[in-house]
């Protein structure tokens, strides 16, 4: 990196470690020695892309092939950005230090609509045309995954194409593609109708889309060969899948500064507000063996001293005791702490809090998302206050003091009664600590309530939903903080700004293209943090371009509507999701999956990629 353009900003900015890469664990290949370079970017800052497992996996995933060298990209910060527009330095990736316009494939990971400003600004940051029909060269190769691009419509203009679904099956499919369309000198074009044929990939320039008189879709038709519904990809065997065996170990702390191990993809429960637990369905468990092979394979190689495990719903995983038995073997005398986020009130068995009681670093955390049975049966939680109670006590007997509770503002059907029950819950909590007979002596409880605004997403029972207008958000949050009396309870409340126009791209379509770059030219960046949010440029970019963000966030979708992400396949049907809506206004639960099959549909998705990779093939 010896000369390189960037070097002289570094000792100019907070936190130059964000920006120098030769971390331990980084990928150095010889350039003239690759067929392929990929960039892979994260449209955040450095601490907290370094702290998200996708980028590790398929980081991993394409430097395991000899023909390709792949790097990492962040968003700069505003300190950054403002140096290097000043001086003229194009964006680099960390390992190599070279101008990321050099690169063939440039891969953005989409984990947050709020993130999208920061898209166009690391391709205007490199130095290439924000959309793609400027960009004529078969590279580089603007490609977009992660949960996000199961609605890319906002997006749409600016990408040659989109991975739904898994990577790590098709990203390799699509750069051997790549090599061999390089190799044979052919143009863009043939390229994207080649790779419109690969199971799990878009291409929006073959998509066309016209509007009905009201501003709703009348159609989305495939032309040129692509197929009129694409298809998410899925790895059916994760024991059989890639998973790497060592980390960058960055130079600096990130939000999650410690090994991760992955115990399952998808979630057995069914919340019906929950996009995560339906995009990833059909549930996959690794074998305990395979989980503490890796698990032991990463500690050994990065030296952390924690590991966390990672799934939707960690409490579900099958074989949890005996999985924590084998990890705390060698664990323990290494002195690795191993943490057990994502537990449900309704199920932590009790040798699993014993176990926990031992370290008792932080907090124990739980998600009731809504303050009343009625409500939490709407959404289908599946939790009952006496569960959580029951949990709670046994921790209060076991020394916790600490406990954090999740809801959610602005469900459907929620009265002013379900905002007043969850101060009504934490109270409960609250009390049950003090009447709690085995509670720590001489010492109190803390009980901290964090509230996010409802944001309805694609591929739920609730992407029909209109949200609440930022002026009966206000109005609830008014009401909550008003109820809360306890000083024993911490209450936050999550920016209502910021929900309404990530609700607004979730379910948006190619329309808000234009006023996504009109609002990054007006300055936008890094719009999910309150302190870089401007209401005010959003407002006017909306405004310029006659567009109202409550078509999009506070009109209620009809069943029969056409919605910008129906020629997506992600193997949920719209029966299923259109019964379980109905069920919510009954507030009628459904049971999880391994009490009884629901019929969403996703079975279909690995069984299909799994007689395909019985038959030989890779693609699916």
């Amino acid at each position: 990196m010896t000369g390189k353009p960037h070097e002289p900003l570094l000792a100019l900015v907070q936190k130059p470690g964000r920006y120098t890469g030769g971390e331990l664990g980084s990928a150095q290949k010889d350039p003239a020695a690759v067929a392929l370079r990929y960039a892979f970017c994260f449209p955040d800052t450095y601490e907290i892309g370094m702290s998200h497992l996708g980028m590790k996996i398929l980081y991993g995933l394409a430097n395991a092939r000899e023909d390709c060298w792949c790097e990492r990209v962040f968003a700069p910060w505003i300190d950054m950005e403002a140096l290097m527009r000043e001086r003229g330095v194009p964006l680099w990736a960390l390992e190599s230090g070279d101008p990321v316009a050099a690169f063939d494939v440039i891969g953005f990971t989409l984990q947050y609509e709020m993130s999208y400003t920061n898209v166009l600004n690391m391709l205007d940051l490199a130095g290439l045309p924000l959309r793609a029909a400027d960009r004529t060269g078969l590279t580089p190769l603007v490609i977009g995954g992660g949960p996000c691009a199961c609605n890319p419509e906002p997006l749409a203009p600016f990408f040659d194409l989109f991975l739904p679904g898994e990577g790590e099956e098709v990203s390799g499919e699509l750069l051997d593609l790549l090599k061999a369309h390089k190799a044979a000198g052919t143009d863009k074009r043939s390229f994207l109708r080649a790779a419109a044929q690969l199971p799990g990939v878009y291409v929006p320039a073959l998509y066309d889309v016209t509007y009905q008189p009201d501003g709703t879709l009348a159609a989305v038709t495939s032309r040129d060969g692509a197929p009129p519904r694409v298809r998410k990809r899925v790895v059916a065997d994760l024991d059989g899948s890639y998973f790497p065996d060592n980390f960058v170990v960055p130079f600096l702390e990130t939000v999650h500064d410690r090994a991760v191990a992955e115990l399952f993809r998808g979630c057995v429960r069914g919340c019906r507000f929950c996009q995560a637990g339906f995009l990833y369905r059909p549930i996959r468990e690794k074998s305990a063996g395979t989980v503490n092979r890796q698990s032991r394979a990463l500690c050994d190689a990065t030296g952390y001293e924690e590991l966390s495990l990672c799934s939707l719903s960690t409490s579900d995983y099958a074989d949890l005791i005996p999985l924590l038995e084998g990890l705390l073997a060698w664990a323990d005398p290494q002195r690795v702490n191993v943490s057990v986020p994502s537990l449900r009130a309704d199920n932590v068995p009790p040798a699993l809090l014993e176990r926990l009681a031992k370290e008792r670093r932080s907090g124990l955390t739980f998600a009731p998302e809504a303050g009343t049975q009625r409500l939490r049966d709407v959404i289908n939680k599946n939790i009952t206050e006496e569960q959580v109670l029951s949990t709670v006590c046994r921790a209060f007997a076991g020394g916790w003091t600490a406990v954090k509770l999740y809801f959610m503002i602005g469900l459907p059907t929620e009265t002013e009664d379900d905002v007043r029950g969850i101060a009504a819950l934490a109270q409960t909590v609250v009390d049950a600590f003090y009447h709690h007979p085995a509670k720590p002596k001489g010492k109190g409880v803390q009980v901290s309530v964090s509230t996010a605004c409802f944001v309805p997403k694609p591929f739920t029972p609730f992407q029909w939903e209109p949200m609440d207008t930022k002026e009966r958000l206000a109005e609830k949050q008014a009401l909550l903080r008003g109820t809360v009396r306890s000083r024993k309870i911490s209450l936050s409340c999550h920016h209502a700004d910021i929900s309404l126009l990530e609700g607004a791209f979730a379910r948006g379509d190619r329309r808000l293209a234009d006023v996504l770059e009109d609002a990054w030219r007006a300055g936008c960046r890094f719009d999910g943090w309150d302190d870089q949010l401007r209401l005010d440029l959003w407002e006017a970019a909306f405004a310029a371009r006659e567009i109202d963000p409550c078509f999009y966030t506070a009109r209620r979708r009809t069943f029969d509507e056409l919605l910008p992400w129906d020629h997506m396949d992600y193997g949920i049907s719209k029966r299923f999701l259109r019964r379980e809506a109905e069920k919510a206004y009954a507030a009628a639960v459904t049971p999880s999956c391994r009490e009884r099959c629901a019929g969403c549909g996703a079975e279909r998705l690995s069984l299909c990629e799994a007689k395909a990779g019985s038959a030989g093939s890779s693609s699916g």
